[in-house]
């Protein structure tokens, strides 16, 4: 039996900037057996050889499980060094672990899907998860907010879904810079104002936990339940499998119990604002 601290060696298949301080690997097994199968809102703990290990949610196609794809941002020394691999070099990888966003529970229901900055990247899957069977899920509104024009991720995806006639991708930014000429203000605004039926839909949240916070109450405003809102509460993780227990987020660790919850579980932890 393979020792679940023991990451597997995988190689860079592709490296793509995707904002100034953000960066997408694509990751194939060294081993080229080309199988990796994960859910969406799952993650990997990640090992830069000699430096360090963090956990970084996959972002790409479930479907597609011959390669993984993860997305980050560079906030320390272990996604710095992540950001110099070039095509070719070897990365470990442990996973995939936690909780997944709940698709196949949402079939029937609207979704509404709230979030911002990097937070698109853990939400990616269940994006491209909806649309592979498009036809089992009603109404589909994807919110996005980001600081500026210039750091919104994946705006080529963002373009195209909102070409597409069956759903609605709304985006704004908190600050308005060169010929931006969309919506400015966070993204509270947009669910206040969203074309989507409360008591019909499902609402999937990831983002900094202040737009999270804010973002629940919005909807709660709307009149969607707490029992039919999830959040990605991805913070402090350390070993990924609830040994170290950095993570324990009042009974719970969020490795193992989430990081995918839903809010009625969480809501009373939710709003303590130091645990």
């Amino acid at each position: 039996m393979n020792d679940p601290m023991t990451p597997s060696p995988f190689r860079v298949e592709r490296v793509r900037k995707e904002l100034s301080d953000t960066f997408t690997l694509d990751l194939v097994p060294a081993d080229g057996k080309r199988d990796f199968p994960f859910l969406p809102g799952q993650f990997n703990m990640l090992y830069a050889f000699g430096v360090g290990e963090v956990p970084i949610s996959i972002s790409g196609d479930p479907s597609k499980p011959d390669t993984i794809v993860h997305t980050t941002r560079v906030v320390g020394a272990v996604t710095r060094a992540m950001r110099n691999l070039g095509v070719g070099h070897t990365i470990g990888v442990r996973g995939p672990y936690g909780t997944a966003w709940p698709v196949e529970e949402m079939q029937g229901a609207d979704v509404v899907i709230v979030t911002g900055g990097i937070g698109l990247a853990p939400l990616r899957p269940a994006i491209y998860s909806i649309l592979e069977n498009r036809s089992a899920f009603g109404n589909v509104s994807i919110l996005y907010g980001a600081r500026t024009p210039e750091d919104i991720l994946y705006r080529k995806e963002l373009e195209k879904w909102r070409g597409m006639f069956d759903m609605q991708v709304d985006v704004t930014v908190d600050y308005a810079t060169g010929r931006w000429a969309g919506k400015v203000g966070v993204v509270t605004k947009l669910i206040q104002r969203g074309g989507f039926h409360p008591q019909d839909s499902i609402a999937l949240i990831c983002g900094p936990e202040i737009m999270m916070k804010f973002a629940v109450q919005a909807l709660q405003d709307r009149g969607v339940t707490d029992d039919r809102i999830y959040v990605s509460m991805e913070r402090n993780m350390k070993c990924g499998i609830g040994f170290c227990g950095h993570c324990q987020l009042g009974g719970d660790f969020v490795c193992r119990d989430g990081p995918v919850f839903r809010f009625d579980t969480l809501a009373d932890k939710f709003a303590i604002s130091e645990l």
